[in-house]
């Protein structure tokens, strides 16, 4: 990444040096831990303390939760970049739907929410079904899809740890990515993914394995849509440099509707699947966009990429896994990537990560048979904890 392309980089986190993997360690010039991250008034101080006489040419983040932090601090040291202003239509999701919303695009209708009464009076104007999100969330974890008030009095419940939360009409239809990297808010590099099921249907039951593909060219006309929507997006949010990542939905009807963005790279094997799609190194571009404002490498587009995610059956810890030596023997090389917990490893919660308890990569250059492929590994995988 970063020190590849000849930056020195300097590392902020409030984790101890001692625990910091050694892949990131090596590539680092000096580190800072800071008690918190997440108490943004005291992180930019102390960072801009600990970084004003080294005179930094860029202060970067890839992380959701500290967009707004990294943008503060840019401010304090004078360093070009997204400021806090900007970033905060990134993370704030009323925020970022009022800014999309006054470019003339369509958005869900959303309110923000503060106390049980302003819940219920915007679920009846909104009309059900509706989500109830956080502001700032990332993922789709304390997000509810609400039929109706015995639903949506849960779904507080459930978000009663929350001080405030947004409530957002329910939008129908296949749910795709929009992913960027950008220059100056510019796109240089585009692509398209789909979930399937939608990410807030896969939180709803264990047995689901949640997949999602790459699609090898974006620019078909069932996607267009989608990709116009995200640019006009990208200017109307005022985007910069670096990775976006953003979620959209196509109705039945063709129409394209925003759903959120964010100034980050994308989670979730998403980058990998981007990378085996078109053989080259986003994260390594993404460094050279934000030190020398240039992408050098060329989409191939050559394949369409799936993830599938394995959730084990049971609970404890991993006891047998079956299928696969079979997904190898059918997949060939097609198969890139393989990662399943060892025997013997807890299982995972899959309501906190979409990894769940194994995953495999996969690609091919026909679509069809890309998805044929997929669903046989995911028919064909199984593995049980207990």
């Amino acid at each position: 990444g970063l020190a590849e392309v000849g930056a020195q980089v300097y590392g902020v986190s409030d984790a101890p040096p001692g625990q910091l993997p050694s892949q990131v360690r090596e590539h680092l010039h000096d580190y800072l831990q800071v008690p918190s991250l997440l108490d943004e008034d005291d992180a930019t101080r102390r960072i801009v303390e600990a970084a004003r006489h080294l005179g930094p040419d860029r202060v970067e983040c890839l992380w959701e939760p500290c967009v707004v932090l990294a943008a503060r601090v840019r401010q304090a040291l004078g360093v070009p970049g997204m400021d806090a202003h900007t970033a905060v239509g990134f993370r704030d999701k009323p925020i970022m739907k009022q800014r999309v919303l006054a470019a003339g695009l369509r958005v869900p209708r959303f309110s923000r929410i503060r106390t049980h009464a302003e819940a219920y009076a915007a679920a009846a104007e909104i009309g059900y079904p509706v989500c109830v999100k956080p502001i700032d969330g990332a993922g789709s974890t304390d997000t509810f899809r609400v039929g109706d008030a015995d639903e949506l009095r849960a779904a507080l419940a459930a978000v009663d740890h929350l001080a405030e939360v947004a409530l957002e009409e329910f939008i129908e239809g296949e749910e795709f990515t929009y992913d960027t990297i950008c220059i100056d808010g510019e796109p240089v590099f585009e692509s398209v993914a789909q979930y399937h099921p939608r990410p807030l249907e896969s939180r709803r039951f264990g047995w689901i394995s949640p997949t999602q593909i790459v699609i090898r060219d974006p620019y078909q006309p069932a996607l267009m849509p989608g990709i116009r929507l995200g640019r006009a997006v990208l200017r109307a949010l005022g985007m910069t440099t670096g990775f976006t990542h953003m979620e959209w939905f196509k109705r039945a009807d063709g129409e394209a509707v925003f759903g959120e963005i964010a100034a980050r790279s994308p989670g979730g094997k998403l980058v990998d699947q981007m990378n085996f799609a078109n053989d080259f190194d986003l994260y390594r571009e993404w460094a050279r966009t934000v030190c020398w404002r240039s992408f050098d490498a060329r989409p191939h587009r050559r394949y369409h990429v799936a993830a599938l995610f394995k959730r084990a059956e049971g609970q404890g810890r991993i006891r047998r896994v079956e299928g696969v030596d079979e997904i190898r023997s059918r997949l060939g090389d097609s198969l890139v990537v393989s990662d399943i917990l060892p025997i013997g490893s807890p299982r995972r919660d899959w309501k906190q990560t979409l990894l769940s308890d194994g995953f495999m990569i996969l690609r091919h250059p026909e679509y069809r048979e890309c998805m044929a492929r997929m669903n046989f590994a995911i028919n064909h995988l199984r593995i049980w904890a207990g």
